[in-house]
């Protein structure tokens, strides 16, 4: 597995369990709908969280969180749409994302709650 795939996946570990420690049930991981990934589908009372990560070794070249482009917005509204209709769900949405930046060892979490919303 390349280096930065191997960050991702660590990253998306870190995010899961960032997200049960703050009271969040997670239902999935890398759920896929056609060309979407949400990276993680989560719950917290009556709000269906999805959440895209981002984890980066440095911000030179700016915050991890400022690399979802608006396609991979419009991508995981879709996809979450999907789910929601696949599983009968009637619950209130919100798209988070969860920036991680590593420094050597240590790790930055940034929890970005309702960081776009969708139309």
């Amino acid at each position: 597995m390349a280096v930065h795939n191997e960050l991702g996946t660590e990253g998306e570990k870190l995010a899961v369990t960032h997200l049960i420690k703050h009271g969040y049930e997670v239902l999935e991981t890398n759920y896929y709908f056609q060309k979407a990934e949400v990276d993680i589908i989560a719950k917290k009372e009556n709000i269906l969280v999805a959440v895209e990560v981002k984890t980066r070794t440095s911000a030179a070249f700016g915050n991890p969180e400022e690399f979802v482009s608006s396609k991979k917005i419009k991508l995981l509204v879709k996809a979450i749409d999907y789910y929601i209709e696949e599983n009968d769900l009637d619950v209130e949405v919100r798209f988070d994302i969860i920036a991680i930046l590593r420094n050597k060892e240590t790790f930055t979490i940034t929890h970005l709650k309702d960081a776009f919303y969708h139309f």
